[in-house]
């Protein structure tokens, strides 16, 4: 599957341990094309434990496996690729690091965006598109900030922060290639209902 495809439904763990395992499951059976594994505030070794088993479904599924932050757990977890946002170790040295790596940048600006393009990011994570409790720090760029990154860079970008089945069909409208969510599809009580709806919203189905 091309990077882009693989980037249409990114579902990222709310914990990052154990516990979520069946709801990463579910999430691919409702059409989660990549999932993301983020453990703030998971010790690393359940953070592996957990890892480990959802790096094997996202492979049984056909999804591209992430892992947040951590280059070291990417590595170990023989994953696709890392998240790397501006306080994490710099593109261009994970690039040295793991040269085998998809390496995905989070972006909350245009500028951002352009020079994590220039550094070498495979794709970018850009938001916070709207206010989201995940991420109350995060600065919000808006519809009109995320469709300017996507008219300027060339790699695939994917839009993150407070999207909901209720506004990713505008998400969309502005072309970035896919969304990513924690909340609208960890959070929903039935996690494969509210990833298959989020995936037809996106494909237009």
């Amino acid at each position: 599957m091309a990077l882009r495809d693989s980037l249409l439904l990114y579902v990222i763990t709310a914990r990052g341990d154990r516990n979520e395992v069946e709801k990463v499951r579910e999430a691919l059976e409702g059409g989660a094309t990549s999932i993301q594994l983020r453990a703030k505030k998971v010790p690393a070794r359940e953070a592996y434990l957990a890892g480990k088993e959802m790096r094997k479904l996202a492979r049984d599924y056909g999804a591209l496996f992430f892992v947040d932050d951590r280059i070291d757990l990417a590595l170990a977890l023989d994953a696709d690729g890392v998240q790397l946002g501006p306080e994490d170790i710099p593109i261009e040295v994970a690039r040295e690091i793991a040269p085998n790596l998809l390496i995905g940048a989070s972006v909350y600006s245009l500028e951002e965006a352009i020079e994590a393009e220039r550094k070498g990011a495979d794709y970018l994570g850009a938001g916070a598109v709207f206010p989201t409790p995940t991420k109350p720090e995060a600065r919000v760029l808006g519809l009109e900030g995320l469709r300017e990154i996507v008219k300027r860079v060339k790699i695939p970008v994917v839009a993150i922060g407070g999207i909901t089945g209720d506004n990713a069909r505008e998400v969309m409208a502005t072309g970035a290639d896919g969304i990513a969510v924690i909340s609208a599809v960890m959070g929903a009580d039935d996690v494969k209902k509210a990833a298959r709806e989020l995936r037809s919203i996106i494909t237009g189905e």
